[in-house]
């Protein structure tokens, strides 16, 4: 797995040359794009969401296609349509923003549920129907959502099918005096910071790495202590609904991209852990009122984790 831990390390050097946050963002996101996964981004307008869509895109060496939702935005805005072409008295398909490496959709809540749906079997399946067939998106596929936390008004909230299918969630926040200050020394320049930004592996050698990732042991033990994260979750009283099996096999997932990215061959409890909030923390529902009314999904699986005894790191190895 050193192959894959010398690119992580090379990608998150490569984002974080034009993106001043913290590290911690992109290395989860690195750790989807390992496991075919998707990332919602919840946070403010103004914190880079934008510029780490395209910096992401442009170091994997990838096809980059932004969407900008509206309510009226339509699913053909997103998918394609076939427009009659007069000079050769047919139809021809165009395809939509969707036929891309890296898509991001910006206010995701502010599109329809009609035009939010039209995005669950390119985030599940790695295609698209349109008008009765299907096509096949371009691998890798990587789709980033952003919605803003703080704005309700002409808004529609993702249902929780939507949000299950998000690998992991993420919130950037804003960065610190040194980052932003290195942000205004970038508006000194007259090209784009993105123009220095150079692929850190061919796209035929991620999907090779994504592949790789699938063969890193997990011990049958550090199974049971997912199973046993995910199943406290249903059992929770301050939940409705807790942990769905796509989480379970999401968290199994993330240990395995993790381990890869720190040069191991198998998974460690550590690696579970580091990724359990950001994957998990979106799967659960809270009650409204009692004992749920002063906690946070955040919270919660902290209080899980320090409840369930961990499994001992000798008992890891193959």
């Amino acid at each position: 797995m050193s192959d894959i831990s010398a690119w992580a390390k090379a990608f998150i050097a490569s984002v974080k040359g034009v993106f001043q946050g913290s590290e911690e963002p992109v290395q989860k996101i690195c750790v989807a794009l390992l496991c075919r996964g998707h990332v919602l981004i919840e946070d403010v307008p103004g914190v880079g969401k934008t510029m780490l869509a395209r910096a992401v895109a442009a170091s994997i060496g990838g096809k980059y296609s932004q969407i900008q939702c509206t309510p009226d935005l339509l699913p053909a805005d997103v998918l394609g349509v076939s427009i009659y072409n007069q000079a050769r008295g047919d139809f021809e398909f165009r395809e939509g923003p969707v036929m891309t490496n890296v898509l991001l959709v910006d206010e995701i809540s502010r599109a329809t549920p009609r035009t939010q749906s039209a995005l669950l079997e390119a985030m599940a399946e790695g295609q698209v129907s349109v008008e009765g067939r299907s096509l096949p998106l371009p691998d890798p596929f990587l789709l980033i959502a952003t919605e803003s936390p703080v704005e309700s008004e002409g808004t529609f909230p993702l249902p929780e099918v939507q949000k299950d299918r998000f690998f992991l969630s993420l919130r950037l926040g804003y960065p610190d005096r040194d980052a932003e200050r290195a942000i205004m020394l970038q508006q000194r320049r007259t090209e784009s910071p993105l123009s220095r930004v150079h692929a850190v592996a061919t796209l035929e050698g991620l999907v090779e790495m994504q592949r790789q990732v699938l063969g890193v042991h997990v011990s049958p033990l550090l199974r049971r202590y997912i199973l046993n994260l995910v199943s406290a979750t249903r059992a929770d009283p301050r939940l409705v609904l807790g942990v769905s099996p796509r989480g379970s096999l999401a968290l199994y997932k993330g240990a395995q991209a993790l381990a890869a990215m720190r040069g191991r061959t198998y998974a460690v409890p550590e690696d579970v852990r580091d990724i359990v909030v950001p994957v998990l923390c979106k799967r659960m529902i809270m009650k409204e009122g009692g004992a749920a009314r002063e906690a946070t999904e955040d919270a919660i699986l902290a209080e899980l984790l320090a409840s369930i005894p961990v499994p001992p790191l000798a008992e890891a190895a193959p």
